[in-house]
């Protein structure tokens, strides 16, 4: 019947193997399907648009084996921008900014990453508040970025530990005992929300 959030539910068991062999492909063409009908931003199908278009990006990022859809990282980063900027996703703000940062699917920008990794971290995505406090890091303000990967380290998820402490870590060892103290202040302040 063409309910979006019944074929948006297929997708994904298409995509997790839930219930269906696990198919890439078919939940590619669903995702795809409901993407190009758009939304207005606020509808009732906002979510689903929004995952789908996530998904989309990540096959584009991915490529699906054995399918028509190879790694279009020019792709996968348009589809991260149109859901990070018309739709606020912290994750998307979060990937696209990653894309920015490696130079993949078009120029490295700096700048604009460290823009959509502020967005995301205000949302509280800790992946954003990590990235973004290693940028700031590495462009010398040592204190602040530590402070960041420190709050992010602190809220962040098992998975993202994985990738989090090391970098953390890193940067911790980098400094002087009197940045370190100062970045831990700083850090509690960020967790509070008083940054």
């Amino acid at each position: 019947m063409g309910h979006t959030g019944s074929r948006w539910a297929l997708a994904t068991m298409y995509a997790d193997g839930d219930g269906v062999v696990k198919n890439d492909f078919e939940a590619f063409k669903i995702y795809s399907e409901i993407a190009s009908q758009g939304v207005e931003p606020g509808s009732n199908d906002t979510g689903f648009f929004v995952n789908a278009l996530m998904a989309l990006a990540g096959y584009y990022y991915r490529g699906i084996p054995q399918s028509p859809v190879h790694p279009d990282l020019a792709q996968a980063r348009q589809l991260y921008f149109q859901a990070a900027s018309a739709f606020g996703d912290a994750e998307a703000q979060f990937r696209l900014a990653k894309m920015l940062l490696a130079g993949e699917g078009g120029e490295v920008n700096v700048k604009q990453a460290k823009k959509w990794l502020n967005h995301a971290r205000r949302e509280g995505h800790p992946g954003a508040m990590a990235v973004f406090g290693n940028v700031i890091f590495q462009e010398g303000q040592t204190v602040r970025g530590l402070a960041y990967m420190t709050a992010a380290l602190d809220s962040c998820s098992t998975t993202d530990r994985e990738w989090l402490q090391p970098l953390q870590e890193q940067a911790f060892s980098l400094v002087t005992e009197d940045e370190r103290r100062k970045a831990l202040v700083l850090s509690a302040n960020i967790r509070k929300g008083a940054d």
